[in-house]
């Protein structure tokens, strides 16, 4: 009965619909394209942040390799502190400022130490 009201108040909408669901099938599939497209471009997991997540990838693994290289070098460090007799007297020279007996260290002021100012 709704059906036959609304016919009446628009009559030939049914026969223009029926004419044009090709074109309106193929608006509506447009705008689906259109609406994942964007998605895939511009959304959370889009090209643009997959591209942004790649160079971030790239960066820790540039960082973790030369983090990787420099522990390399702390570890052969550690080995000479432990087990070379000159590499344990070189640091026990220089930081502890020890000495063998019979030697004499002179240390002199350092470069960042105020000198005396002149009074007139």
């Amino acid at each position: 009965m709704a059906e036959s009201s609304m016919l009446k108040l628009f009559p030939g909408l049914a026969n223009r619909v029926y004419e044009s669901r090709h074109k309106l099938a193929t608006g509506a599939i447009a705008a689906l394209m259109a609406v994942l497209a964007y998605h895939a471009i511009f959304g959370a997991n889009g090209i643009l942040m997959y591209e942004k997540k790649k160079q971030l990838s790239r960066d820790l693994a540039a960082q973790n390799q030369t983090l990787n290289q420099e522990n390399g070098v702390l570890e052969q460090q550690i080995k000479g502190l432990k087990y070379d007799p000159k590499m344990i007297e070189k640091e026990a020279r220089e930081r502890l400022k020890y000495a063998r007996p019979g030697e004499v260290i002179y240390t002199l002021p350092s470069s960042n130490a105020q000198s005396p100012t002149p009074r007139k």
